[in-house]
């Protein structure tokens, strides 16, 4: 089970790395409470096929350490700096699920790829920004946000089972997840640590990728559900796509936040697809 220590503060973060060292590389990102077991059924077949596929458990998640400070976006960005540095990746396909979609901007826009990011996806994320503010009049007002992390804080566990139906939006036709895959996923969020969770909510409340957006010149490809109620597509899809220089928006129909489950085929082969450099249809 690899794991590396980050230089900045010797934190010992869990990764995987799946597939020939010789395939086409992406590297996954993962949303807030979950670590790269929620890419799954991407990496796998990916891997199956000949891709090579690294993804990182951000600190206080999944397998990496329980500590308490590093939990800014600055810090999490040099993480995977420290990940991609360490194996020496090379073209890679970056893709960001949710606030690791955050992430990946940041990365990019606070180290410039290095050379090592060819291409960005982001896969329902949140960003430029879930709050109301003056470029995003349509977002969500601070109570909103504000109600968010208190249910956060006082029952985490109600938290994560509670929202699991908008979530995944398996009232949709084909969304459908087994019980047992919703238990599955409220554990290994409850393997997160109080103190990242809330970190998280404080991040996803705050930031506004507004400015950092037009800055990243890479092919992008932005996948997005329309009904998306933890990142709804309007402000957040949508912008991202109108914000990046070179962007491509495609639309899962009737697709939740958590669409790499529910539409899991399909998300697969259009990673697939952009990671061999090809836009998919």
């Amino acid at each position: 089970m690899p794991y590396f220590t980050t230089p900045t503060d010797d934190t010992r973060l869990h990764y995987i790395d799946h597939g020939p060292r010789n395939g086409p590389t992406t590297v996954f990102l993962s949303s807030s409470y979950l670590g790269s077991e929620m890419w799954e059924r991407q990496t796998v077949p990916l891997a199956e096929a000949g891709h090579r596929c690294v993804g990182i458990d951000r600190r206080g998640h999944g397998r990496s350490d329980d500590v308490w400070d590093g939990f800014d976006l600055d810090t999490l960005a040099t993480d995977v700096a420290a990940l991609l540095d360490l194996l020496d990746l090379r073209e890679v396909t970056l893709v960001g699920h949710s606030m690791g979609g955050v992430e990946a901007v940041r990365y990019l826009t606070r180290y410039g790829g290095r050379g090592r990011v060819a291409r960005l996806a982001l896969v329902a994320s949140i960003a430029p920004g879930l709050a109301a503010s003056a470029t995003n009049p349509d977002g969500m007002t601070p109570a909103e946000l504000r109600a968010s992390s208190d249910w956060f804080r006082r029952d985490r566990l109600d938290f994560f089972e509670s929202g699991a139906d908008s979530f995944f939006a398996s009232h949709l036709p084909g969304n459908e997840v087994s019980p047992a895959y919703v238990r599955h996923m409220v554990g290994r969020c409850a393997l997160s640590t109080l103190r990242a969770g809330l970190a998280m909510q404080d991040i996803g409340a705050s930031v506004d990728l507004t400015p950092e957006l037009p800055e990243i010149g890479l092919p992008a490809l932005v996948l997005h559900g329309t009904h998306d109620t933890s990142a709804p597509i309007e402000f957040t899809g949508r912008r991202s796509a109108e914000l990046l220089p070179d962007a491509t928006l495609r639309v899962y129909e009737n697709g939740g936040h958590g669409m790499f489950a529910t539409h899991a085929a399909r998300l697969t082969a259009d990673l697939r697809s952009f990671a061999d450099g090809v836009l998919p249809a």
